[in-house]
C-alpha cells in the first residue's frame, strides 16, 4: 500500500494584527487588499513596472520621494499631501510607470507585506489576479497562509471574500486541506458574494469610504476578477514581477 500524499494547508488570517498566531505554521503568504493596495500593485506591473517598493510610513516614502523616486502614499482613503498619487490603480496605468521603480506606502495593504515579507515569502494577491495566484498555489509545494490586510488592524469583508475565493480553488484541487473557522467563513462569505461582488459590497464599510471620496470607477475596476495574470512577489526589500 502506497503512502498517501501530504495535502499542504491553506488558511485564513483576517487581519495582520492576527499574523503574530499563524505566521510560524507557514511558508508562503498572499497579501490581499482588494480595495485598493495590492489591486493598484498588480495593475502597476501589468502596465510595466519594474519595482514597487512597499513602505509602511509616510516617512519613508517621502525619503524615497526625495531622492528622486514615484512615490505614491494613502492613508483613510486620500492621497497624502505633497505626494502626485495614492493608491488608486488608475494611478498606475500607461507609460508613466513603465521600466520604474515605484514606492507606496498606504493604510493597509502595504503594512501587510512588509509584516509577512521579515519572514515568509510573499505574493500579491487581489481579485484582479485571482485565477493567476490559484493556479500558481496549486502547483508549489507549501503551505499556505492567505493574509487579509482588513482596515486599520480590523476585519473588512473585501479581503476575505478574495481570500474565500482562494481557498475553495485550492480545496477543490484535492491538494490543500483547511482546519481554521476563518478559512470556512471566507469560503461561506465567497459563495454569498461570487454572483455580483459589487453588489455584496454595497454596503461594506470601506466601499462606503471609498465611494464618500467619489471612488466608484476604482471600485469597479478593483472588483473584477481576471484582468491580469501578473503576479507580485517579493525579493530583496521590492516586489518584483514573479
Amino acid at each position: 500500500m502506497t503512502e498517501e500524499k501530504r495535502k499542504f494547508r491553506v488558511e485564513v488570517c483576517f487581519s495582520p494584527d492576527e499574523f503574530d498566531l499563524y505566521k510560524q505554521e507557514y511558508s508562503v503568504v498572499v497579501a490581499i487588499d482588494v480595495l485598493r493596495a495590492t489591486t493598484a500593485i498588480c495593475t502597476a506591473f501589468e502596465h510595466g513596472a519594474e519595482k514597487v517598493i512597499p513602505v509602511s510610513t509616510i516617512e519613508e516614502a517621502r525619503e524615497y520621494k526625495d531622492q528622486g523616486y514615484m512615490a505614491g502614499a494613502e492613508r483613510l482613503g486620500k492621497i497624502v499631501d505633497g505626494f502626485e498619487f495614492g493608491n488608486s490603480p488608475y494611478s498606475y496605468m500607461g507609460d508613466a510607470v513603465k521600466n520604474k521603480t515605484l514606492v507606496l506606502t498606504t493604510t493597509n495593504g502595504t503594512r501587510a507585506i512588509n509584516i509577512a515579507a521579515e519572514t515568509h515569502k510573499v505574493i500579491v494577491g487581489s481579485l484582479i489576479n485571482l485565477d493567476a495566484v490559484i493556479d500558481y498555489l496549486i502547483e508549489q509545494p507549501d503551505d499556505v497562509l492567505l493574509l487579509a490586510s482588513g482596515w486599520q488592524g480590523k476585519f473588512n469583508l473585501e479581503d476575505s471574500i478574495c481570500a474565500g475565493a482562494i481557498t475553495e480553488a485550492l480545496l477543490a484541487s484535492g491538494k490543500y486541506m483547511s482546519d481554521e473557522d476563518s478559512t470556512i467563513a471566507s469560503m461561506f462569505l465567497y459563495k454569498e458574494a461570487k454572483v455580483s461582488y459589487f453588489g455584496f459590497l454595497k454596503a461594506s464599510s470601506h466601499r462606503r469610504r471609498l465611494r464618500n471620496l467619489n471612488l466608484n470607477e476604482d471600485i469597479k475596476y478593483c472588483l473584477t476578477p481576471n484582468q491580469t495574470r501578473v503576479i507580485p512577489v517579493y525579493r530583496d526589500g521590492a516586489l518584483v514581477k514573479m
